[in-house]
């Protein structure tokens, strides 16, 4: 079974959107609809069956409030540093780095997790 996790992003306006992420795809639309169209188009054509996760931005085990707080204001620094023709620096870049990476695998366990309570 594919398991695919939605989750609403906000974008550089401060519009949400939504990535769905399914192992290692991902993909973004507009809605959690087109997020899920666009990695489904991405998954093998003989998948047995498709789990889909609508995940809100709360806090969670899996990534805290610490995390999201970090991660937002990296975002937001990396953004002015962006339009300000700049970078930032190594260590903030590797942090932001981190935390994206954590992101995503919390969102892999968070799917983990339901998947094992479905099976109780």
């Amino acid at each position: 079974m594919t398991m695919v996790s939605i989750l609403p992003m906000k974008t550089e306006t401060g519009e949400v959107c939504y990535s769905a992420v399914a192992g290692d795809k991902r993909s973004q639309g507009n809605t959690a609809g087109e997020a899920l169209d666009a990695i489904t188009a991405q998954l093998p054509g003989d998948a047995s069956g498709t789990l889909v996760i609508v995940q809100s931005r709360a806090p969670d085990r899996f990534f805290g409030v610490a995390q999201q707080q970090r991660l937002a204001e990296l975002m937001r620094r990396w953004r002015e540093a962006r339009d300000r023709g700049e970078t930032l620096s190594a260590e903030e870049h590797a942090e932001l780095d981190a935390l994206v990476q954590a992101e995503l695998n919390a969102s892999g366990s968070r799917a983990a997790s339901i998947a094992e309570a479905l099976d109780r």
